[in-house]
């Protein structure tokens, strides 16, 4: 036996009742989903086959492997600017709680952005905390995401977080022979090696240690909706068949049509009596026609009537038309998706409104996340230090995100200047310089340099003093 199936009922004899029942329930709960799961997956990975192009397109044109963009485009479009730059803390002091150690160890940024994206993709993504083994050189306390594919978990809506969580990490085919079934106070490591289910039981202070990164949740859906919709997947769809129609205009009704009149079929021969191949007729420079003295007297020259090649413009104007509609969709705009005849606002305005509501859906998207990065990464910092509980006065650590909207430097250093103007003294802040544009580099540089220079003044004013005193 090398695992067990999706579907099939799982008992693994170093578990209770009640926890196989809560595996089994979560498995079927994952199973459940898991279609439409990987069939949104196909999509952004550009792996999904086109379907229904009709009895008029020849056969060979399904196999030619056109894959289109637009879904991923429409998911990558969002997450772009969906930037998580760091966290605050007003009044409190991050460094001296090693957050940059948890970041650099976790690769953080990097974890988080993968998440984000996951859950534009399937509507929810997890982030789990748990203990590194330090002396296998983990990190002391580890965060990593699960993606909607091998993650799942019910959500308490009076509590306002899991009551459990599985998470697949080892398949054979599609037998799960691996998993972690988190529950309040308990986490259990479960392996299928050499025929037998193994189970390595640990407990902890910490609740469900994994929070759901929900994109658009609704009361009726609290674990959010994909940005993969029906109407992106069938505007996809219909986009792939235009594509495929237009390949094959461009193989067969982009040449000139040539009728011959009063000729016989030699010329489309070969010395040897067979065929010639298509390609050879139509990519044939010159035709050798023979008269047809066998026939008609009046009609023994072949007579050529040609006429023109078709245009690809309808085919080009269908394609713009579904690209227009995917931009409505995803709330970007037609530049993205666009063919031809679309040009780039030339304003900073014009750029701003044309993505308006891609900005507004950012900052809404962002919304819903911070909380629940928020819990990850206070429960990661309290590991990391060895504390039983999050303390309450790291209630005020915030997720800090990029501003969806891009600005130049120059925009962004006047709308700061006019800002610090009003409240002048915010320009000794770290906050005014981040107004003026700078960067959180730039920001410690230029505040360890202001402090360098402060210190060399203090020493400048009291070495006449010093000197005084010497003599």
């Amino acid at each position: 036996m090398a695992g067990v199936p999706t579907l099939e009922k799982i008992n693994v004899p170093g578990l209770s009742d009640d926890e196989n029942r809560t595996v089994n329930l979560l498995v079927e709960q994952l199973a459940s989903h898991e279609r439409r799961n990987k069939l949104r997956t196909a999509y952004y990975d550009g792996r999904r086959a086109v379907r229904g192009l009709g009895s008029v397109v020849p056969p060979q044109y399904t196999k030619i492997g056109l894959a289109l963009g637009w879904a991923a485009k429409g998911v990558d479009g969002l997450a772009r600017r969906c930037n998580l730059d760091g966290f605050v803390w007003p009044g409190g002091d991050l460094n001296a709680l090693g957050l940059p150690e948890l970041i650099d160890s976790n690769f953080l940024l990097a974890e988080i952005g993968q998440a984000r994206t996951d859950s534009l993709l399937h509507g929810v993504s997890y982030l789990i905390n748990t203990q590194g083994d330090v002396s296998d050189r983990e990190p002391k306390s580890l965060i990593h995401a699960k993606s909607a594919l091998d993650a799942t978990g019910e959500w308490n809506n009076r509590r306002r977080s899991l009551d459990n969580l599985l998470s697949i990490t080892s398949r054979d085919e599609n037998r799960i022979t691996g998993f972690v079934l988190y529950l309040d106070g308990v986490t259990l490591n479960v392996d299928h090696v050499g025929g037998k289910w193994s189970v390595d039981r640990s407990e902890h202070p910490w609740h469900v240690p994994a929070e759901p990164m929900v994109y658009r949740p609704r009361a009726s859906r609290r674990m959010g909706h994909s940005r993969i919709t029906r109407p992106v997947m069938s505007t996809q769809d219909a986009a792939l068949r235009a594509l495929v129609r237009l390949e094959e205009h461009m193989d067969i009704y982009a040449y000139p049509k040539l009728f011959l009149l009063g000729a016989n079929d030699s010329i489309f021969k070969n010395p040897d009596g067979s065929m010639k191949e298509s390609w050879q007729m139509i990519l044939g420079r010159t035709f050798g026609i023979p008269d047809n003295l066998d026939g008609d007297q009046d009609n023994q020259r072949a007579d050529v009537k040609q006429f023109s090649a078709e245009s690809p413009a309808p085919h080009l104007a269908h394609l713009n038309a579904l690209a227009k509609i995917m931009a409505r969709e995803t709330d970007l705009s037609d530049a993205d998706f666009a063919l031809t005849d679309m040009a780039n606002p030339t304003s900073e305005g014009s750029y701003s409104e044309a993505r308006e509501n891609l900005i507004s859906e950012a900052e809404s998207a962002t919304d819903d996340w911070s909380v629940s990065v928020r819990r990850s990464v206070t429960r990661g910092l309290a590991m990391q230090n060895g504390f039983a509980e999050i303390p309450k006065e790291w209630a005020g650590i915030a997720p800090k995100w990029r501003p969806p909207m891009y600005l130049s430097k120059s925009a962004a250093a006047d709308a700061g200047a006019k800002q610090i103007g009003s409240v002048p003294w915010l320009a000794e802040t770290e906050v005014g310089l981040e107004l003026l544009g700078l960067d959180e580099q730039q920001i410690r540089r230029a505040l360890a340099d202001k402090q360098r220079a402060a210190g060399r003044a203090v020493i400048a004013a009291l070495k006449p003093a010093t000197d005084a005193v010497a003599s």
